[in-house]
């Protein structure tokens, strides 16, 4: 039997903070054109007020909460990456460069290979 999906009040109010982080984003762009008697200074300031405040209230969610750990543990990984040698970076990269330019060069050679079998050959078509 499954089970019925039980909506707890942190669902709610998750979801309520994620409303109104995306009432403050949007509040965020009206302000900013609404104030533009006001001068510049005056709709930046608003625009970023605004756009701070809905980030904060959206970390503040489950999700917001969910993107922080993920961002906590990416960077935790990211720091047991080994990162080649200044040498075997630039051997990696030569070796990048160098297969880079055969292939080119081989399929300049079969463009033109095939350009010669049809226009030249099968077509007669001589330039």
């Amino acid at each position: 039997m499954a089970s019925p999906e039980v909506e707890t009040v942190n669902a709610g109010a998750d979801k309520a903070k994620i409303a109104a982080a995306l009432v403050l984003l949007l509040g965020s762009f009206v302000a900013y054109y609404l104030l533009s008697k006001q001068g510049s200074l005056v709709q930046w300031a608003a625009l970023l007020v605004m756009v701070v405040g809905a980030v904060a209230v959206y970390l503040t969610s489950g999700s917001g909460h969910r993107l922080i750990a993920f961002a906590r543990d990416s960077y935790r990984e990211l720091g047991k990456v080994v990162w080649p040698e200044r040498k075997e970076a630039i051997q990696m990269t030569m070796y990048v460069f160098g297969f880079v330019l055969i292939m080119s060069i081989f399929l300049w050679l079969t463009d033109k290979t095939i350009e010669w079998v049809f226009y030249d050959l099968i077509l007669g078509w001589r330039k």
